[in-house]
């Protein structure tokens, strides 16, 4: 974790992308964190093999770890988005979706996309979380 003057916060997750194109992972300012777009990226580097279900609990874990970091739990998430490549993956997506979230419940929004930044991926997520005091 890292902190600028201003009290804003910011997590890494070793992604490739976030050096290269300039993001954090999650930036925290005041009890809002809010997580970058996450795609299945292994330790790595590589992306996560299986299907879209595989796919998804690898975003999942990785903007929970990033929440963590910065000091909420997947309890604190409010809003998720689910970008999907191919709309048959819904079902399974959003199951995985009600595992880590379920009891949460954020307001979601799950849409399909031409594509992803690697041709492999499947599925993409985002969140914002409200950490409670």
């Amino acid at each position: 974790m890292r902190e600028r003057p201003d009290g804003r916060r910011w997590a890494t997750s070793g992604s490739p992308y976030e050096a290269a194109f300039g993001f954090a992972r999650a930036v925290r300012q005041g009890d809002r964190i809010i997580v970058a777009g996450t795609g299945p990226v292994e330790p790595d580097g590589s992306t996560t093999p299986g299907g879209a279900g595989e796919q998804a609990a690898r975003c999942c874990a990785i903007i929970v770890a990033a929440i963590e970091e910065l000091g909420g739990s997947a309890a604190d998430v409010v809003r998720t988005r689910m970008l999907l490549t191919d709309p048959q993956d819904q079902d399974i997506v959003g199951a995985v979706h009600a595992r880590f979230f379920g009891a949460a419940r954020p307001a979601a929004t799950m849409a399909g996309v031409a594509w992803l930044c690697r041709p492999e991926w499947r599925v993409e997520i985002e969140a914002e979380a409200v950490v409670r005091d």
